[in-house]
């Protein structure tokens, strides 16, 4: 049973990119036992709260399962999911209801600036073994490079990624004739997502926000597939219900994160290997020496394995490197 003596929090800015803001969160149990947690992108207010509540919610208090515990936020719930399932010896991806061993990839193809570099992006891609990329598109940037990336590699596996920036649907609906495996995030009108679904074969892909958003969409008819990202859920058991509530309507699933440190892009993984994750999933970023955790959370061949010879999320934190890259921490005891 944990039984939790210590809390770590740490602010990283993060190496890369637009060098993003990531919360880590470290559960001591009174056996030393550790165990860890990520939120991606956190909300400001994020900081604050788990100064002012960790303490009285899990110092001392006796649980089994984070199940037991009230909602603490997602950094936190995946650090008491880590810490009681190393504590029982059991992988994450196991714990939560997964069954794979092994999950495809998905690469994403942001818009750059000619078509000559989108077709040697998707190049590079192929050439490291991927089998499926996902084109991010906006208006003026979608026939144009899904037809030139089709030329160029007519058997590959694509889907797009609209990030919502369509009001209508009309372009996208040309854009099935270059063999998608679909749209995904193509609008914010669930109505509008719901007639380009009816006029496709393709799966439209949504992004629910919330169980109430998912449900929202279910109803309206809105897609055929989920974008499911853990960390805009406070705990895995409502990843979990999310998961199985578009599984009961009939919808694929696919998984994705943000960017992180490590740890968030583990627990994705995890959430993967649920049953009704049939879609490849974004779970190969951040660049692997960015991370945090050993061994780096990647694909090899376009295919990431779910790690099940070790208990919890599967990786170990190098922790001093954690402490060198901190912008601010606090402890609880």
């Amino acid at each position: 049973m944990p039984r939790v003596r210590e809390v770590d929090v740490f602010r990283l800015v993060l190496p890369y990119g637009r060098r993003p803001e990531s919360i880590l969160v470290k559960l001591t149990d009174h056996g030393g036992m550790a165990g860890w947690g990520e939120v991606v992108h956190p909300d400001p207010k994020v900081w604050n709260t788990l100064e002012e509540t960790l303490a009285q919610i899990l110092i001392g208090v006796d649980w089994e399962t984070p199940h037991d515990l009230p909602e603490l936020g997602s950094a936190a719930d995946m650090a008491c999911w880590d810490l009681a399932t190393r504590m029982t010896g059991v992988p994450l991806a196991h714990a939560i209801g997964g069954t794979r061993t092994s999950l495809m990839a998905t690469v994403r193809l942001p818009a750059v600036r000619s078509l000559q570099s989108a077709v040697d992006g998707v190049n590079r891609f192929v050439g490291a073994g991927y089998a499926h990329v996902t084109v991010e598109i906006h208006p003026g940037w979608d026939v144009e490079p899904l037809r030139a990336i089709r030329a160029a590699y007519p058997a590959l596996a694509i889907t797009v990624d609209a990030r919502r920036a369509y009001t209508e649907i009309g372009q996208l609906e040309s854009l099935a004739g270059y063999d998608l495996s679909g749209i995904e995030r193509p609008c914010d009108d669930l109505d509008l997502s719901a007639e380009l679904q009816s006029r496709l074969s393709i799966p439209v892909v949504v992004e629910a926000r919330s169980l109430a958003e998912l449900d929202e969409a279910i109803a309206a008819r809105a897609g055929r597939a989920l974008m499911l990202r853990p960390s805009l859920f406070g705990s895995l058991a409502a990843v979990k219900t999310a998961h199985d509530r578009a599984r009961r309507a009939g919808w694929d699933i696919t998984c994705a994160d943000g960017r992180g440190a490590g740890l968030a892009r583990a627990a994705t993984v995890a959430v993967a290997a649920l049953p009704g994750c049939t879609l490849p999933s974004d779970v190969t970023e951040p660049p692997r020496n960015a991370q945090i955790v050993d061994p780096p959370v990647g694909a090899s061949g376009g295919v990431v394995a779910i790690p099940l010879t070790q208990p919890g999320l599967g990786h170990t934190v190098d922790e001093e490197r954690v402490r060198r890259m901190a912008r601010d921490s606090f402890a609880l005891r």
